[in-house]
């Protein structure tokens, strides 16, 4: 990767990485910041399920305007909202302002990542392509961490102050986006043929062989938040941990998400190819769901975890880069399309984890592990090899 490209690279992360911070600041300060406003769990439930269902509409537009009109212009409407959204948050003096709020950050956000993922896939060579999204995941994994840290520290003194440091952040990204980034796709001359129709887009990509790993991302995604909405609570309930052993699971998830992705899936990818990665962190997912419920103390709670994030940290880089391979022209609609079967993912999997773990604590480990030896028998079944770089869905 040459210098430019690592130039790039820097601030695609940059970039997400004030975006997740953003939001992991938000998630231990909402519980305290309604209460201001009078408003209790139902409201608190609606303001974080608005942000993920705004996401999953939003990020498929996102994606095809991002093939039309280029992604920098897309990735700097999608970090200029967030700054915007954010500050608004620090404003306001209502529930109603909260809920407007949060909903246009899920709109104007979610232009960030599939962007992000599709200024990877313009012009990075195949071979460096696992290593960019691995990236890229890296930052997401820091932003998990440090955001709730942040929001707890800078919230200390006023509840307003970490949407205002966020707010700032995000201004900051902006400038390096709109001065340093170039443009990876120059939008093509008109030449009288009418662009398709986005549901005549939607189609076509999902019957092709970009289906099937759209598909493997939801449940990869569907597997993830039933396990990430249930852990706490699991661990509570059936091991009596306190709040510091809470705290130390997440914290050993992160860092191992990190280090994966940040350093392993490069290397990997090269020696193993993508595809195989895909296989073998369903099937070691699968495994580490069924270790984590059999799970009875500390130190094997600790072992099962790090041996479950490890192998799903393998997935999301190589899944990223492999769907590329298909998206040809069309890299900004997949990787929307990308993000919102994430997105759905994350608004059904804790329904579902929350509904089963009423009826048996173990319930959601299970599913989960059924959930993804399923998406290992997609991947079995629907992907045979590896397409050439530039094969149009």
């Amino acid at each position: 990767m040459n210098t430019a490209s690592r130039k790039n690279l820097f601030i695609l992360s940059f970039t997400l990485l004030v975006v997740m911070l953003g939001y992991g600041m938000v998630m231990p300060i909402m519980p305290f910041y309604i209460e201001h406003f009078g408003a209790g769990g139902t409201e608190l439930g609606w303001l974080m399920s608005t942000y993920s269902l705004m996401q999953l509409v939003s990020a498929p537009l996102w994606g095809i305007l991002s093939d039309r009109y280029g992604r920098k212009p897309i990735l700097s409407v999608g970090v200029l909202g967030y700054a915007v959204t954010l500050f608004m948050f620090g404003l306001a003096k209502s529930f109603a302002m909260l809920f407007i709020a949060r909903s246009l950050s899920g709109i104007l956000s979610s232009a960030t990542m599939p962007t992000a993922m599709a200024y990877i896939g313009d012009n990075t060579p195949q071979q460096e392509k696992s290593k960019g999204m691995g990236q890229l995941g890296a930052m997401v994994g820091v932003g998990v961490i440090l955001g709730p840290l942040m929001g707890g520290l800078l919230s200390t003194d006023s509840l307003s102050l970490p949407f205002f440091i966020g707010s700032g952040l995000a201004f900051l990204a902006l400038l390096l986006v709109i001065f340093l980034l170039p443009e990876s796709r120059v939008p093509k001359s008109d030449t009288g043929k009418q662009a398709s129709p986005t549901r005549e887009v939607y189609l076509r990509i999902l019957f092709s062989p970009a289906g099937i790993l759209l598909l493997l991302i939801f449940i990869m995604s569907f597997g993830m938040t039933n396990f990430q909405g249930m852990i706490g609570l699991y661990v509570v309930d059936k091991l009596a941990f306190d709040t510091t052993q809470v705290g130390t699971i997440w914290m050993l998830m992160g860092g191992i998400l990190i280090l994966a992705q940040g350093g392993l899936v490069g290397p990997l990818t090269k020696k193993f190819g993508d595809l195989n990665l895909v296989k073998v962190g369903l099937l070691g997912g699968s495994i580490g769901f069924v270790l984590v419920a059999l799970a009875m103390n500390y130190i094997t709670v600790m072992l099962a975890l790090g041996f479950f994030i490890l192998s799903l940290a393998l997935i999301g880089p190589a899944l990223n880069s492999y769907i590329s391979n298909f998206a040809g022209e069309a890299q900004g609609t997949v990787m929307g399309l990308n993000s919102a079967m994430t997105s759905l993912g994350r608004v059904v999997g804790p329904l579902w984890g929350g509904c089963i773990y009423d009826i048996n604590i173990e319930y959601p480990f299970y599913s989960g592990a059924v959930t993804l030896l399923l998406g290992l028998m997609v991947s079995l079944i629907g992907l045979k090899s590896q397409p050439p770089a530039g094969t149009n869905p």
